[in-house]
């Protein structure tokens, strides 16, 4: 069983809405805010006691570069095992940080996540609905805000 879990506080980079208003010329359009949420990969083996944990995130220099169909767009950055059905994690459990992980590990970790589904495609779908997520949550947010506001 694969369950993907991610947060949409805090998903949209700030450089995106600083470099934004520095370098727009008059008379262009926004860009389009986009959320790029980490997100966690569990995958529960029915026959184990343990969960794989996959800590994933989408650098910033990757996100937007369509057509390099080569490269990720999205990074593990962290592997742990947890307990299954525990609802809090153990931060003693060891967790392995990907930047010191050997390439080919690395890659056949990320052929394990493309393997169950978890791959561009997803990782792009997951942009749209978080993106989506967040720009309802912002509305509601503005309109909760005027609300509280003009209560006296």
């Amino acid at each position: 069983r694969i369950t993907v879990t991610f947060n949409i506080n805090n998903s949209i980079p700030p450089s995106v809405e600083d470099d934004a208003q520095e370098e727009q010329k008059p008379g262009e359009q926004e860009p389009d805010l986009t959320s790029t949420p980490n997100f966690v990969v569990e995958v529960i083996k029915d026959d184990t006691k343990q969960t794989l944990v996959l800590d994933c995130h989408y650098p910033e220099d990757e996100v937007g570069h369509e057509g390099e169909e080569e490269s990720d767009i999205f990074t593990i950055r962290e592997v742990s095992f947890q307990p299954t059905g525990e609802s809090d994690w153990k931060d003693t459990n060891y967790t392995l940080n990907t930047d010191s992980l050997d390439w080919a590990l690395y890659d056949h970790l990320m052929d394990f996540l493309a393997d169950r589904g978890v791959d561009n495609t997803f990782a792009d779908e997951l942009i749209e609905l978080s993106t989506a997520l967040e720009h309802q949550e912002y509305i509601k947010f503005l309109e909760d805000l005027k609300s509280f506001v003009k209560c006296q």
